[in-house]
């Protein structure tokens, strides 16, 4: 019995990979240009959730990312990377393009109507949640928790694995570049 239940669930485990990640969306980029989950099937991709108010798991993802990218992608033409807003309520494209441009000039922000984000978020299995930072005012100022791993998707968009925040350097760059040869 147990091994039919470990061979059920790398039978599921293998669907999973086999299919696009997410959901079909249509969103803003941080130029103010649209988007849609087409853009992560043109080519490997390297997708991250977060928000622009986080005060450590995103601007650390991102500056390392960038440095990544740049290592395995000098020419920035083989792969592709996007951050998605989990908190679009305060993260305007315009102010994802502002902060971004602090940190990286290799990853492209998403945001939008709140709904349609929670939606594409939800969509691949994000876990966010709003915070309060003073709990006798739930309605007063807020952090978000959030998934912190980087997906890395193939060009045909199939998740094919992530880094981990904190994950080894070394590690992360030839998971990129692994993914790069795919």
């Amino acid at each position: 019995m147990i091994g039919f239940l470990v061979w059920q669930i790398g039978k599921s485990n293998q669907a999973m990979m086999e299919r696009p990640l997410g959901v079909d969306f249509a969103l803003t980029d941080d130029t103010g240009q649209p988007i849609t989950e087409e853009a992560f099937r043109e080519k490997p991709t390297a997708l991250f959730f977060g928000f622009t108010r986080c005060p450590e798991v995103c601007p650390t993802t991102l500056y390392e990312l960038n440095g990544w990218l740049h290592q395995v992608d000098p020419d920035g033409d083989k792969i592709d990377a996007y951050w998605v807003s989990i908190d679009p309520d305060r993260d305007t494209p315009e102010m994802m393009r502002d902060y971004l441009s602090n940190v990286t000039d290799r990853v492209v922000g998403i945001s939008g109507d709140p709904d349609k984000v929670r939606a594409m978020a939800k969509g691949f299995g994000i876990y966010f949640k709003k915070v309060p930072l003073d709990p006798d005012e739930p309605d007063g100022d807020y952090t978000m928790d959030h998934t912190a791993s980087v997906f890395l998707l193939n060009n045909g968009g199939q998740l094919v694995g992530s880094i981990a925040y904190g994950e080894d350097p070394d590690i992360a760059v030839q998971k990129l570049e692994n993914l790069i040869k795919e």
